[in-house]
């Protein structure tokens, strides 16, 4: 029982991620993806994946293109930010590949995330857009902060969460599916959960 009402509130949580996040990109008139998508997997293979950040936590990606939302550790000045311990913007691969702040409305509706320190060097991060989906910035076992969710009951680093959106309209997309990647931090292996909605 207690299962269900977990997974019953990660796929609400999930859902009005995807719909905040398609509403609030249509928003900003971000460039489609062009051409028919490719099926299955690829699809997902076919989204660029952001390298080079040692400061990356996390990244969310969604059809309708690949602008991507990076979620990274902040410092100011070379020095970690415990008062704001994370940044978030885009890195807009529908363009030219560069960086961009959050608007206002992204930022406070949709991808921003809030912040609670929970004790020294532990963080409770939710999404604005969804604040039960709980993900715990903490140091790791080899002394680095990393972001921390639950994936097929299991906590793991969390890598990515993919949203596919097929049609559906402005307000009410056609979420597909959501597809949460991480890394399980015993075994180094990736680990993916996908849920349909």
């Amino acid at each position: 029982m207690l299962k269900k009402c977990l997974m019953k509130g990660i796929n609400k949580m999930l859902l009005l991620l995807a719909a905040g996040m398609f509403v609030f990109v249509g928003v900003q008139g971000e460039p489609p993806l062009k051409g028919d998508p490719p099926s299955g997997d690829a699809w997902v293979d076919s989204f660029p994946v952001p390298a080079g950040n040692p400061a990356q936590l996390f990244y969310v990606q969604r059809t309708p293109n690949v602008n991507t939302i990076v979620y990274e550790l902040n410092y100011r000045d070379g020095v970690f930010d415990e008062d704001e311990p994370v940044h978030v913007f885009w890195i807009r691969y529908g363009d030219k590949g560069q960086k961009a702040e959050l608007s206002f409305i992204q930022e406070k509706f949709a991808y921003g995330i809030r912040v609670k320190l929970l004790e020294k060097g532990k963080y409770d991060l939710r999404f604005v857009s969804y604040r039960k989906y709980q993900i715990l910035l903490q140091k790791g076992v080899d002394g680095r902060y990393r972001a921390y969710a639950s994936i097929n009951q299991k906590t793991v680093m969390l890598n990515r969460i993919f949203i596919s959106i097929h049609g559906g309209s402005f307000w009410s997309p056609n979420i597909e599916y959501i597809e949460i990647t991480g890394t399980d931090p015993a075994t180094g292996k990736e680990v993916t959960e996908r849920m349909k909605v």
